[in-house]
């Protein structure tokens, strides 16, 4: 008869311990391969994200270049007062909310059709080409951006000046003295930059799911709108709740590139163009106040951390499995 003592001190060591301490221990003995592998990427976000928020307490400072950070008077809330201080606060407040809502609405609805269509493509050479050319826009600066946007709208040799818009009867026009069509222009370049490698994560996604399904939608008579709306769809939502929820962080923080460089920092645009972050940094350069800065950098955090809770909040009260946390 064999022993039965290895089999039951195998069964007692692959069994958990009851107490917390204990069980953390034994996850970290057992998944010490995976942590080996995850601690070079833990070191690089600790090193670049949280030892950074040392200096939050620049915020709060009066900055002395003589005296020092550490040395430099406290202001107390004097540096965040500047983003309420003038009457543009509200306008700038008001045009940073209402782009980024537009563009994570726009950029989710667009991302996802976007990847349902490459999807579609059967060749596989076309479907990787299509890919690729999607894909290409976000690899761009918007430096380089602005440079081919100001190609299309140079008021004397602009493209679209010179070719598209006289094909409509109209003259030439200088679009950089026009801030009202400037939400239509950043919302088209800001699409064509970033839907693409947007698609790339709900591509991933739809790639995952099971060819079962399709197939059995098709035996049932389901057409191809049936099953996008009743398949993919479906199974898509909870990766698109969870980016909206990231995306929702950011909504008062801007692309400073696309609102800088692509409107030429133009003071003709600012009425329509001009964001907290683009506000705060005009601000710095005139004042060279390095606290007023941080106070607004501080603020955007704050904010962007509470809507984060809340739409998850909201999203696990609606469907707990699609919440984030």
């Amino acid at each position: 008869m064999a022993n039965p003592a290895p089999q039951a001190m195998k069964t007692k060591l692959a069994t958990p311990p009851q107490s917390r301490f204990g069980r953390l221990l034994h996850n970290i003995v057992r998944y010490r391969v995976l942590l080996l592998m995850l601690l070079p990427t833990s070191i690089i976000f600790f090193i670049n994200c949280y030892i950074p928020m040392f200096g939050l307490f620049i915020a709060f400072k009066n900055i002395n270049y003589i005296d020092g950070i550490m040395g430099s008077p406290w202001a107390g809330l004097d540096n965040f007062r500047f983003l309420f201080a003038t009457s543009d606060a509200l306008r700038v407040t008001i045009n940073t909310v209402g782009y980024n809502v537009v563009f994570i609405i726009s950029g989710l609805i667009l991302s996802v059709s976007l990847a349902i269509a490459i999807n579609e493509v059967r060749g596989k050479l076309a479907s990787k080409f299509f890919q690729t050319v999607m894909i290409m826009p976000n690899f761009l600066s918007m430096v380089v951006v602005s440079f081919i946007v100001y190609a299309f709208l140079h008021p004397e040799y602009g493209f679209l000046v010179k070719h598209i818009l006289p094909m409509f009867g109209y003259s030439s026009v200088n679009a950089y003295m026009h801030p009202n069509a400037w939400p239509y222009i950043l919302w088209i370049t800001k699409m064509w930059h970033s839907i693409g490698i947007g698609s790339v994560i709900y591509l991933a996604a739809i790639t995952g799911i099971s060819e079962e399904l399709y197939e059995a939608a098709v035996m049932d008579g389901a057409s191809k709108w049936k099953q996008i709306t009743k398949i993919t769809l479906p199974l898509l939502t909870p990766i698109m709740v969870i980016l909206t929820i990231l995306n929702m962080g950011g909504i008062f923080r801007s692309d400073f590139g696309l609102f800088y460089h692509v409107t030429l920092d133009s003071g003709a645009l600012r009425s329509t163009t001009d964001v907290i972050d683009t506000y705060v940094y005009r601000g710095l350069i005139q004042l060279n106040d390095l606290g007023m800065s941080s106070a607004a950098n501080f603020y955007q955090s704050i904010v962007g951390f509470f809507l984060v809770i809340g739409a998850n909040a909201l999203a696990r009260k609606l469907n707990r499995d699609t919440a984030l946390f």
